[in-house]
């Protein structure tokens, strides 16, 4: 039987199934049982999945990244220095991005595959974040360590949304696989992270499908707090409390070009 060693933690691993992704390949899914970690082969058709950067079933993209940004703002504005410089991490289109800055947030944007299409102007420019976002991007990684240490070079606060897996070895028909477009690639236990953080001896916190990778030592009842009241409206609290860069941002714009 072919082993592998897992990526995160490094102990053995076992074949968990073979799925069809992009409807050709027949590839090969591995699972560790000390970590929870399950992840795909080597992804020889990665290049092949990314033509299209953002793939045409993710019709939550808008709601999701409104969502997000009533939580976050409402995590920055009250656990971390709301006037610092925030980057938002595989960025795409540049929408959480401009949303942040609409509220009032010094928000940057960075990503290697999309074109920015909602905040030009506001690319990364700087080497050091207060907090790094990462939406829906950890499934994506080959090599989560790798990736994670170049977030930490960025910021030592990371929060990031990804899908737990909801039992060890969830069915194929799993909506999250995403055999279909193939960009999936690593999906992770709540215990997957928290390995990963260890091994960056830093501090974890969750909250349902967002995460906290961070050096800094938070109260984990004031942010599970923060977070429920965000969904009652503590972020219009938040948004009241901040000034928009909206206006200034267009005048910025207007003068640079």
């Amino acid at each position: 039987m072919e082993q592998i060693n897992c990526k995160i933690c490094g102990n053995q691993t076992s074949i968990a199934f073979n799925a069809k992704v992009l409807r050709r390949y027949d590839v090969k899914y591995f699972k560790c049982s000390n970590c929870g970690y399950l992840f795909s082969e080597t992804p020889y058709w990665l290049d092949e999945a990314y033509k299209n950067p953002i793939n045409i079933s993710d019709t939550g993209i808008l709601t999701r990244n409104i969502y997000f940004s009533k939580i976050v703002s409402s995590i920055i504005y009250f656990c971390f220095d709301k006037s610092a410089k925030y980057l938002d991490y595989a960025g795409g289109y540049g929408i959480f991005t401009r949303l942040m800055r609409d509220i009032g947030f010094d928000f940057y944007w960075h990503d290697d595959y999309t074109t920015n299409l909602l905040a030009r102007g506001f690319e990364k420019s700087e080497s050091r974040y207060e907090l790094l976002t990462a939406f829906e991007v950890f499934e994506h990684f080959d090599k989560p360590v790798d990736e994670l240490e170049k977030m930490i070079k960025l910021s030592d606060s990371i929060l990031f949304s990804t899908v737990i897996l909801p039992q060890e070895i969830p069915p194929k028909d799993w909506w999250y696989y995403g055999f279909e477009h193939g960009q999936h690639i690593s999906f992770y236990a709540e215990k997957t992270l928290r390995t990963l953080a260890q091994k960056f001896e830093m501090n974890f916190y969750s909250f349902k499908n967002l995460f906290l990778i961070t050096g800094k030592k938070l109260n984990p009842l004031k942010l599970k707090l923060i977070f429920i009241l965000s969904h009652f409206g503590l972020n219009l609290y938040v948004k009241h409390r901040m000034k928009s860069l909206t206006e200034t941002d267009s005048k910025k714009m207007l003068n640079h070009h």
